[in-house]
């Protein structure tokens, strides 16, 4: 890959919205490009079993505006995620990336996800085969350890590994996953979060990029974070629930370019996708799912989200009823208490 592709993704990385299952589809992540024209988007975890066994190519379906995106692969064969790294690659997408932090117990089953931080020689070896079938940079995604493992001890082996394998640059959750007990859910909020340990990798591995992610959920926090050290900071649900909040100021904030994006005019932009995926048979709820908190904190933010939730979907919705729930921003914001 060329260095200045691998530069220019790099500072992306300085703030990128984490892959949510169910959450960061090809919708959402078009409203985020809108909010931050710098911020790096991640897709939902992909299953290379889905695309190499299934088919599946759906799901790497993404919009040319989205850039720069990265594609998330689950799985834990070499063969078999070269081989996906390869489709994503050809698909367009600028960062192939591992996951071996997502707990729940589909994932498991599967022998990937969080249970690979007990196999780092693995993980290694999945690198290195996906690194030889693309030229785009593979990143990976991980804990500080799981189950009784010791994340003083786990991380710093796992991390050696990994970076002599190739990989240079990595996303740490600054937390234990714990694979029986808790359940996913449980998983991102019980485990307690260790940042220290994560910028003490830093410092341990100068030459490799380390983004941090777990219970970030401001962009001063994520400015702390730059402040002391690290290359990169990744959020989350705080992405997702308060876009406006984490995305619109991130291109002045954190990038030191561009001006706040004002959520009005974002509403304003996103009218034309809609139009087009409508026209392609799509529902207007698919993509409204995903706009319902560009409001959230400001006033007017509940009867935005009443009029999409309740409108968006019915039979033959249309843009109609984004543009009434725009007004109703603009006509109760004078009286209505901010939610």
């Amino acid at each position: 890959m060329p260095d200045a592709k691998i530069s220019e993704i790099r500072t992306a990385a300085r703030l990128s919205v984490a892959p949510m299952m169910d959450w960061t589809d090809r919708h959402c992540r078009y409203l985020h490009r809108l909010l931050s024209s710098q911020s790096l988007l991640y897709t939902e975890m992909v299953t290379a079993p889905a695309l190499v066994r299934g088919g599946a190519l759906h799901l790497l379906e993404h919009n040319s505006q989205e850039h720069p995106v990265a594609l998330q692969l689950g799985g834990s064969d070499p063969c078999e995620l070269a081989q996906a790294a390869e489709m994503g690659a050809s698909a367009g997408y600028d960062e192939i990336n591992l996951n071996c932090g997502c707990p729940s117990d589909r994932v498991q089953s599967g022998t990937f996800g969080a249970v690979l931080m007990r196999e780092p020689a693995r993980v290694a070896e999945c690198i290195a085969a996906m690194q030889e079938a693309v030229e785009v940079e593979v990143t990976l995604k991980c804990r500080i350890g799981v189950d009784e493992q010791e994340p003083e001890e786990v991380l710093p082996a796992f991390l050696k590994q990994i970076s002599a394998a190739g990989c240079q640059r990595v996303t740490i959750h600054a937390r234990k996953a714990w694979l029986q007990g808790l359940s996913p859910k449980e998983n991102r909020d019980i485990p307690p979060l260790d940042y220290d340990l994560v910028h003490r990798m830093k410092a341990e591995f100068p030459d490799l990029h380390i983004s941090i992610n777990g219970g970030i959920t401001t962009l001063a926090q994520a400015q702390e974070h730059l402040e002391a050290g690290l290359d990169g900071v990744m959020i989350g649900r705080a992405a997702y629930h308060q876009p406006t909040d984490i995305l619109a100021g991130a291109d002045p904030l954190i990038f030191g370019t561009g001006a706040v994006a004002e959520p009005i005019e974002v509403v304003q932009k996103m009218l034309p996708y809609v139009d087009a995926h409508l026209a392609d048979g799509g529902r207007l709820h698919q993509i409204t799912r995903h706009m319902l908190g560009l409001f959230a904190g400001r006033p007017g933010a509940r009867g935005w989200r009443r009029i999409l939730s309740e409108g968006a979907v019915r039979d033959h919705a249309g843009p109609e009823v984004i543009l009434q729930a725009l007004n109703s921003i603009a006509s109760n914001a004078p009286t209505e208490q901010a939610v």
